[in-house]
């Protein structure tokens, strides 16, 4: 082989080459990205991906507010220092009370009176306080916007989160500190028997 015809050989070989790489490259951010959706299976009944379509029409303004917020965090998965006020806790009860903050309707902690109530037992603490908890087993239909409280030993852990709907027995929720972030799980509430009951909104 000439020297003339390594030269055209070479010319052609690094873009060739080039081209895997990066082909290479982009099927491992794709696998990568499904292994992670593969990794997170549901706590319980379902876990959705993709934000709901709700029907906001039947809202009242607070709720309206509250699902907007909710959807704006949910696709930008904020982590839990920015709930927090920059605390590195176990963060679900820190997300509810900032979700509720930025939508206009606030909590106060019954120990500090500020907006944030960090833990799941004071959160149902306050909802008691203000006469807004319901039991599980009530018959109470939760609302959208409504807080759940779990018991240490369910699923997801002492843990609490929002409804997004509920129907049928049936309720789709969101919550912080989820698989370490914001996500969104649906599943019928006889399934989770440890759900002490509903916060109210």
């Amino acid at each position: 082989m000439t020297e003339h015809a390594v030269a055209e050989r070479r010319r052609y070989v690094w873009p060739v080459l080039g081209l895997l790489v990066v082909a290479l490259v982009a099927a491992g951010v794709a696998g990568v990205r499904w292994w992670q959706d593969r990794a997170q299976p549901a706590i319980a009944g379902d876990r959705v991906t993709v934000f709901p379509a709700i029907d906001r029409s039947g809202l009242d303004p607070v709720q309206g507010r509250i699902v907007a917020v909710l959807e704006r965090e949910f696709n930008a998965q904020g982590d839990g220092p920015k709930y927090s006020e920059g605390s590195d806790e176990p963060w679900c009860a820190d997300f509810v009370s900032w979700v509720l903050r930025e939508a206009g309707a606030p909590l106060a902690n019954p120990n500090s009176g500020s907006w944030r109530i960090p833990g799941v037992y004071t959160l149902q603490e306050y909802y008691r306080g203000a006469d807004r908890f319901t039991p599980t087993g009530s018959g109470y239909q939760p609302r959208t916007g409504d807080v759940l409280l779990y018991a240490g030993e369910s699923a997801f852990g002492q843990h609490t989160n929002f409804v997004l709907t509920a129907a049928n027995g049936t309720v789709t929720t969101i919550g912080g500190n989820e698989f370490g972030e914001v996500a969104i799980h649906r599943f019928a509430l006889v399934e989770v028997p440890e759900v002490v009951g509903f916060g109210r909104l």
